[in-house]
């Protein structure tokens, strides 16, 4: 098939959203489907993580990029901030003060979907251009951010072209929405969008159950256009030696964000219970996690000199991979909110590949759960008691992670596979 896959994030941007569709497309075009990406100029773009690393692997692919009104530049001026916003916040502390709270309100109510909506026009244009010189079996649109869906749904009602529509997050349920402050008419324009884009796409790409469960109760008969596709990994990624950590230290490894959403007391009180063992430990931490959980890790340091935290920023995706071969077991956190059993963050796949274990904490009866026990590669708590004994034998017994046979059900090239049956 000839596919045009429409995504803002694209290298040198970095992430896990960036990865999905850069892996994915590699994987299509090594299955033989002719793969071409549109994007948006990477000099008119504005992006919370680059990485320029990526740009050699996007290297195979055709890749057409468009100008964009820069809409997030207009937001930056008026409510005077500098730093592209993380998601979920995470990249900034405490309460919000007047500034902050006026930027999410004016984000929230003036720029809908969201400010990247100022490269739709443009995109929609290159996109009727190549079509018309050589047209394109399915147009796939990525979000967030959700405004590139809106690209699909116009090509869609112009051409007439299959368009599936890929949501790596939800739209008006993001566990954040309610910080852009915004008003029921904000709300409803907002709904209006996400229904009509699901409504009237083809396909809808998911990356979970809860997901399609969620589309379903929006629009009754989604499920039934809805293909799960998690995230993966690439196990061209990893080392293929079967690594064995070689730590003086036991080492515990975390990467991406965290937000305080994620359990972090619950983090907290269980290292604890462990430190107070008189157990070492060191934490590595790849990413950006909120301020106020370096915070909390450094009085943990401060209270306890056998406990170590490194916090690496963010790194180059193989590096970031690097760091879970090279630890003794992965943390995974699930986010502490309502109806969070079917939340698969995207690190849980190449925690997979890793063939680390894999302990943290979440719901029980989750989709993540369901996955760890399934390869056998590891488990999540709910109790600081039941998980702190349970890494406490880990440091003791050094369990594997997943087989290799587990995990291959979750690489890029068998999902790309599954895709496109």
């Amino acid at each position: 098939m000839r596919l045009l896959v429409i995504s803002y994030y694209w290298p040198p941007a970095g992430g896990p959203g960036v990865q999905r569709w850069l892996k994915t497309s590699l994987a299509l075009a090594e299955l033989g489907h002719q793969v071409e990406i549109l994007t948006v100029d990477p000099e008119q773009a504005t992006y919370p993580l680059r990485d320029e690393s990526l740009l050699d692997e996007a290297k195979p692919l055709t890749v057409h990029h468009t100008p964009a009104r820069d809409w997030f530049a207009a937001y930056q001026k008026l409510t005077r901030r500098k730093e592209v916003p993380f998601s979920g916040f995470a990249n900034q502390a405490g309460r919000p003060g007047p500034i902050q709270r006026l930027s999410r309100f004016i984000r929230g109510n003036f720029f809908l979907p969201d400010p990247r909506r100022g490269w739709n026009g443009y995109a929609l244009s290159k996109a009727r251009q190549l079509h018309a010189k050589w047209p394109f079996d399915v147009i796939i649109t990525t979000g967030p951010p959700h405004s590139t869906h809106l690209i699909g749904r116009a090509l869609k009602r112009q051409l007439g072209i299959q368009w599936w529509a890929d949501f790596r997050d939800p739209w008006t349920d993001i566990y954040y929405y309610d910080r852009f402050y915004p008003s029921r008419w904000a709300r409803r324009l907002d709904a209006r969008m996400e229904h009509s884009v699901l409504s009237e796409s083809d396909r809808i790409i998911t990356v979970s159950k809860d997901l399609q469960r969620l589309f379903e109760a929006k629009v009754p008969g989604a499920s039934e256009r809805c293909h799960i596709m998690p995230n993966g990994y690439d196990p061209a990624d990893f080392s293929q030696e079967a690594l064995t950590p070689n730590n003086a230290v036991y080492t515990l490894a975390y990467t991406g964000t965290l937000t305080l959403e994620y359990p972090v007391r619950l983090v907290e009180d269980t290292l604890r219970q462990i430190l107070n063992s008189g157990r070492a430990l060191r934490l590595r931490m790849a990413g950006r996690p909120a301020k106020e959980f370096e915070a909390r890790m450094a009085h943990l340091q401060e209270e306890f000199p056998q406990f170590h935290t490194e916090f690496l920023g963010y790194l180059p995706h193989k590096s970031s991979v690097a760091v879970l071969q090279e630890a003794d077991a992965l943390l995974l956190l699930i986010p502490d909110l309502p109806n969070n059993q079917g939340i698969l963050t995207g690190k849980l796949f190449e925690y997979l590949g890793s063939g680390r274990p894999i302990w943290g904490f979440g719901p029980l009866n989750g989709d993540a759960q369901e996955i760890l026990h399934g390869c056998q590669a590891g488990t999540l708590f709910e109790s600081a008691t039941e998980a702190s004994q349970c890494l406490m034998r880990w440091m003791d017994e050094g369990p594997t992670g997943a087989s290799l046979e587990a995990r291959n059900a979750y690489t890029r090239k068998g999902l790309a596979s599954q895709l496109m049956a």
